[in-house]
């Protein structure tokens, strides 16, 4: 399904966002490509009355003058500086950055005001901007998080369609931190009875830990109206003989409550501490000292 781009200037770059763990988000595109079936932006543009559902992805808003308006939020006096996160609400490296480098054009302003602030993607094209995070990360406090909620191949196909296989994502991530760059892995949403048994969560782990990650946490599978009807039926379409356990789990509640969730994400934690897995900031790069310079001319 072709995706429509709609070439839009944006009133203000950085949004105040609600019920999350950050203040400010920041989303080059509106959209998104990935058309993942369990995406909890397709309740936000339901209600927007934007595409959702099965139409969700098919038309990408881009913010061409995005660049400008952060760095002129920025400027202001009332910003006090908090942290913000890019792709909250849209995949900040989704295909249409290679032609619109509007997410580069934005980190080149955080790095300039030297903003603390996060990256969430599940976009290898975050290669190309390795440096450039590796710049940022020397004046503020940066990280990125790769969302990989599976490496099983088919449940990626089917339940993130328009996306790179996990393990390309697994190798920007490593590429990443040879740079400097803290990076780490969102298992987020782990579903249940497709994605949260011991056995799949430690090949994601192990993954992980082949690749370098810094750190690696876990969530399930947010089902919020909106979402939960298109996330559903598509289950009903693929795992037909799951339906029934879902419309269990989920009847009246959009998260699970912490029972529910604590097995997979204790096993999780688990099999992090077995694998050495940290919270940690990789060694950035340096330049070489002065006299390693003139050798290397010399030579």
């Amino acid at each position: 399904m072709r995706a429509i781009y709609r070439e839009e200037p944006c009133k203000v770059a950085l949004n105040r966002v609600n019920g999350m763990p950050f203040t400010w988000s920041l989303n080059p595109y509106m959209g998104c490509v990935h058309r993942c079936t369990f995406c909890y932006v397709r309740a936000f543009e339901q209600r927007a009355d934007r595409p959702a559902e099965e139409r969700y992805g098919t038309s990408i808003r881009v913010k061409v003058n995005i660049a400008e308006r952060l760095r002129e939020q920025l400027a202001r006096p009332s910003w006090a500086g908090e942290p913000l996160v890019i792709g909250a609400a849209t995949d900040p490296y989704q295909p249409a950055e290679g032609r619109y480098r509007l997410t580069r054009a934005c980190l080149e302003v955080l790095r300039d005001a030297r903003q603390a602030f996060s990256v969430i993607t599940r976009g290898p094209l975050i290669m190309r901007d390795a440096e450039l995070l590796a710049e940022a990360s020397c004046r503020a406090d940066v990280s990125v998080t790769f969302s990989v909620p599976t490496v099983d191949e088919l449940v990626w196909r089917r339940t993130e369609p328009g996306t790179a296989p996990p393990r390309q994502r697994l190798r920007a991530l490593s590429i990443l931190v040879e740079h400097g760059v803290r990076a780490s892995v969102g298992m987020a949403p782990l579903l249940p009875g497709l994605s949260d048994s011991p056995e799949q969560l430690a090949r994601v782990i192990e993954a992980a830990r082949a690749a370098g990650a810094c750190g690696i946490w876990a969530n399930l599978l947010y089902l919020k109206p909106g979402t939960r009807e298109h996330f559903l039926s598509c289950l009903a379409r693929d795992w037909p003989e799951l339906l029934p356990e879902y419309e269990r789990l989920y009847a009246g509640r959009a998260c699970l409550p912490a029972s529910a969730t604590a097995p997979a994400r204790g096993e999780v934690r688990r099999l992090a501490r077995m694998h050495g897995i940290r919270d940690r900031r990789p060694e950035p790069l340096r330049p070489p000292a002065r006299d390693e310079q003139l050798s290397l001319l010399s030579a």
